[in-house]
């Protein structure tokens, strides 16, 4: 077992720095999110975390650090509401529907101010800064899991729907900072089970050209599915 941990007044489990770690984390995502990470000093994180300066720079090495420790905390929660409904076997159909449904209640909340992660890469456009870096693993992942779950259905085309999903959700998400929220929501969850329907008619129609004496599809229905993943 390694040595204990230091804490703010001394040497001890190191229970009170992890907390301190927490709040500087919540305190920096609130902020950041709010009114942007370039605008958010140091001083200022420290003084509404409630913490030194000495404890800031133990746990974070910069702001920037903070940063990017901020936008891995969104892609982790994201991650987790995905990760509840795939664990809860619901079927691939149903999480894009939970997915959207989550967005919409996201986009309709109160202090709701777009997308976090293409916030951040506003601020940091170098593609080498590592806030944009963790932006773009995010968005690898999110398009990976989401084509993945469109290959559930049917692989034809899968990469295909898995992008314009991502565009569906990048879009809502910007008008519904910029415009109306609710019109937002409502646009992107009929995108979503457009997209669903013709996916799934897809996938008939691949099925029926491989079996002799079947005729194509030329639509079919999807069930709505209610299963909005857990608020972050």
């Amino acid at each position: 077992m390694g040595g204990m941990t230091k804490t703010e007044t001394g040497t001890g489990t190191g229970r009170r720095v992890s907390e301190a770690r927490e709040r500087l984390l919540r305190t920096a995502g609130q902020l950041f999110y709010a009114e942007g990470i370039h605008t958010v000093g140091v001083d200022r994180l420290v003084a509404e975390s409630k913490v030194t300066n000495a404890t800031f720079y133990r746990h974070f090495r910069s702001k920037e650090d903070l940063a990017v420790a901020y936008i891995e905390s969104v892609d982790q929660a994201i991650r987790t509401q995905i990760g509840s409904l795939t664990a809860a076997d619901v079927p691939a159909d149903g999480i894009l529907r939970g997915i959207g449904a989550s967005l919409v209640e996201q986009i309709r909340s109160p202090g709701y101010r777009g997308c976090a992660f293409l916030n951040a890469a506003a601020e940091f456009p170098d593609p080498e800064h590592p806030v944009h870096r963790a932006v773009v693993q995010h968005r690898e992942w999110f398009l990976q899991t989401i084509t993945a779950l469109f290959a559930e259905i049917t692989t034809a085309q899968a990469e295909h729907a898995g992008r314009h999903f991502t565009m569906l959700r990048d879009g809502a998400m910007s008008a519904g900072y910029l415009g109306d929220p609710v019109l937002a929501g409502e646009t992107l969850l009929r995108g979503i089970d457009g997209l669903l329907r013709i996916h799934t008619a897809r996938g008939l129609d691949e099925r029926a050209a491989s079996e002799p004496g079947q005729a194509p599809s030329a639509a079919t229905t999807v069930s709505d599915i209610d299963c909005s993943p857990p608020s972050a």
